[in-house]
């Protein structure tokens, strides 16, 4: 309804007016039946919720109806105690005349115990219920909001629906810890009752006293009985509203409403309900008690007979078989179970519990971001759609390791240190800092885990700090770089084809499936990620495999050809500063011996060299390689075309970060000045 905002905002200022501005009688009794009308359908509200953040303004609601009937109970007063025998509030004098029979001492009575009943049984309950909601639920949160976290990262749910999800649980948090403190609001409008209603009763007896000129026995009799049916006028209401209170924090288990639920728990094991029919029976024909005893255990009897037939007679909807003992149909036999067991992660990392924090971002973890900025920059350095990494914890791992696995298998594992820094020696650092000894996990170099106040002391030292997370992120990167040939499956390949199909559809077309198929064009792919070329720019080697793809089908010929097309992106990396590449080359008898080695194992060419000459071969490249590095260069072995993709898938095996570039490989404009060469 329009404007329906403002009309709720102009009657809880109206409330507050309530109490300083005086009403007629006829108004006063308009108000209360308002009140006992608003009370009965929050009660009834409440059951036939299925969830409590179906009534996530309760707690608001509860503050507006306490002060509403705070209200009323200050204009009543101001009415009883001005008007005083004239006093036509029809309301309360049923209340008082009719419920208790003009008796005002029998409605003291009353009141106290519906007080009584409110404050200590059930206000006390619904607060230490909500109390105790609150607090599980604040707990659960970093627990509900990483498996959120989990379900998106592994693509088993979308964006909006992550948003969504993490939006319920910071209501249901927040709805819990507003019921906690709401609870009170309904403590203190039973204590506020007593206190309202015996200042009525003294200040009463003193008005009729003083300023009517009844003795104390009259003014008592007119006073009271008034007082007590505004008590009772405004204490039903008050039990309804916290009863409601007690149902709506108490329901945290149900899937239907109250009134389901109830029936169908309490009449769902007839034989409770047949001895208890019996026992009642027994009790009414054995003892003094009334026949009604025995007509109320009838009435179980029959209910239990009824409810039995009934749930014969309801129409079975499961497949027809052999009992629950014996299962109708053999286990992991439908397509969804056998989906269930099948190993569907790309890439997983499994936590231990002391690192959960990290990855919670409510206790400022970031790692499930990072993760995601991960997956992002090796789609810009290589080209590769990583797809959602699934991260949990795992009871099996040490409480602060981290394991990696890609296609269901173990690629690394690493221990952190949560409260501690890595200080990592790159190489430049000398002196020894404070600290734990350890490996960091990405290159293999020396560091310490370090005490965060050391962390200047280390950076003057000459060692590079990072943090935990840093580590973790920096640790994952390198292992997908160095895994992501494996990365490339089936739904990786696809994402890159159709990708690839939204802007050049033509280009693929020509290419797939008539002069390649879907599986050699993979192979391809895979070769070149795996020595590190990035496949970023699939329109040119689409272009280049249409240009070459039609002479021949050899995997090796053809990555070589998109390497050559791709040379200025592989060598401009490697460039130093003084814009040369500096690099390692073999001698020419080495290169020739290399070639003759060459022979067809299972189809594919390999080195066949003597392992002597081999490990020789290695010792030399690596000295080499070292001279070049501590001269400020990156790490680059040249060689001819005709043996570098054998050669690289030699060195790789013993110097897996080393680059081999062929000469055919370099730009025209760029100058390579060879630091050594590698000699048998």
């Amino acid at each position: 309804m329009k404007n329906l905002d403002v009309f709720v905002a102009v009657l809880v200022v109206s409330i507050v007016f309530l109490m300083v501005l005086p009403i007629p009688d006829s108004m006063l009794d308009f108000f209360q039946l308002l009140n006992i009308a608003f009370s009965l359908v929050i009660i009834l509200s409440t059951m036939y919720i299925r969830h409590a953040l179906e009534m996530s303004s309760f707690p608001t609601l509860l503050l507006i109806i306490t002060l509403f009937r705070l209200g009323l109970n200050v204009a009543s007063t101001r009415l009883i105690l001005l008007e005083g025998d004239k006093f036509q509030g029809r309301v309360i004098r049923t209340f008082g005349e009719f419920v208790v029979k003009g008796d005002y001492i029998v409605g003291l009575v009353i009141f106290i115990i519906l007080v009584i009943i409110q404050f200590i049984v059930i206000t006390r309950g619904a607060e230490r219920i909500a109390e105790v909601a609150a607090r599980f639920t604040l707990d659960a949160m970093p627990g509900k909001q990483m498996s959120v976290d989990a379900d998106l990262n592994a693509g088993l749910i979308t964006e909006q629906e992550a948003r969504e999800r993490r939006e319920n649980i910071r209501r249901e948090a927040d709805f819990y810890g507003a019921m906690d403190g709401a609870t009170k609001f309904v403590r203190g409008d039973a204590i506020a009752s007593i206190i309202i209603v015996l200042v009525n009763i003294v200040g009463g007896i003193v008005i009729g006293v003083i300023r009517h000129g009844l003795s104390i026995a009259d003014a008592a009799k007119v006073y009271t009985l008034l007082t007590v049916g505004d008590g009772l006028v405004t204490q039903i209401p008050a039990l309804l509203v916290s009863t409601a209170t007690g149902i709506l924090v108490s329901r945290a288990a149900s899937k239907e409403n109250l009134g389901q639920d109830l029936v169908k728990e309490l009449s769902s094991e007839r034989k409770v309900m047949i001895v208890t029919g019996l026992i009642l029976v027994l009790l009414g024909i054995a003892t003094p008690l009334p026949i009604t005893s025995t007509i109320i255990g009838f009435i179980f009897v029959i209910l239990a007979i009824y409810t039995a037939r009934a749930v014969k007679e309801k129409p079975v909807t499961a497949p027809a078989g052999p009992a629950p003992s014996a299962p109708s149909r053999p286990i992991l036999s439908t397509p969804q179970e056998v989906a269930d067991v099948l190993q569907t992660d790309t890439v997983e990392v499994e936590i231990g519990y002391g690192l959960i924090p990290l990855a919670d971002p409510s206790q400022g973890g970031d790692l499930l971001e990072r993760v995601t900025m991960i997956r992002k920059q090796i789609a810009f350095d290589l080209g590769l759609v990583v797809s959602p990494i699934r991260i949990r914890d795992s009871v099996l791992l040490k409480p602060n390791e981290y394991l990696i696995k890609i296609r269901g298998a173990e690629i690394a594992k690493y221990e952190l240190m949560p409260n501690r820094l890595l200080a990592i020696n790159p190489g430049t650092a000398s002196e020894r800092i404070a600290g734990i000894p350890a490996k960091e996990p990405a290159f293999g170099l020396n560091a310490y885990w370090i005490e965060p106040v050391r962390k200047e002391e280390a950076t003057k030292l000459g060692y590079t700090v990072v943090d935990p997370p840093t580590v973790f992120a920096t640790h994952l990167t390198e292992v997908l770089k160095r895994n992501a040939a494996d990365l490339l499956g089936a739904r990786e390949f696809n994402l890159l084809i159709e990708g690839l199909r939204e802007k050049f559809p033509q280009l693929v077309s020509d290419l797939i499936p008539s002069v390649m198929k879907q599986s050699e064009l993979k192979k391809i792919l895979q070769k070149l990620l795996s020595e590190g070329v990035s496949i970023r720019n699939l329109p040119l080697i689409f272009e280049t495999l249409l240009e070459y793809g039609e002479k021949t089908t050899d995997i090796i010929y053809l990555s070589e050809q998109i390497r050559r097309a791709l040379k200025r992106q592989i060598v401009q990396p490697l460039i130093s500063d003084d814009g040369k590449l500096h690099a390692v080359a073999f001698d020419h008898d080495l290169e020739k011996k290399i070639a003759d080695s060459l022979q067809d194992i299972n189809g594919e060419k390999r080195i066949s060299l003597n392992p002597q000459i081999l490990r020789e071969l290695m010792e030399n490249l690596s000295k080499q390689l070292e001279t070049l590095m501590k001269k400020g260069f990156s790490p680059v072995a040249v060689c001819s075309g005709a043996i570098r993709p054998y050669l690289s898938e030699t060195i790789k095996r013993f110097l897996p970060n080393v680059p081999v570039i062929a000469y055919e490989e370099l730009p025209d404009d760029v100058t390579m000045q060879v630091e050594g060469v590698v000699r048998l």
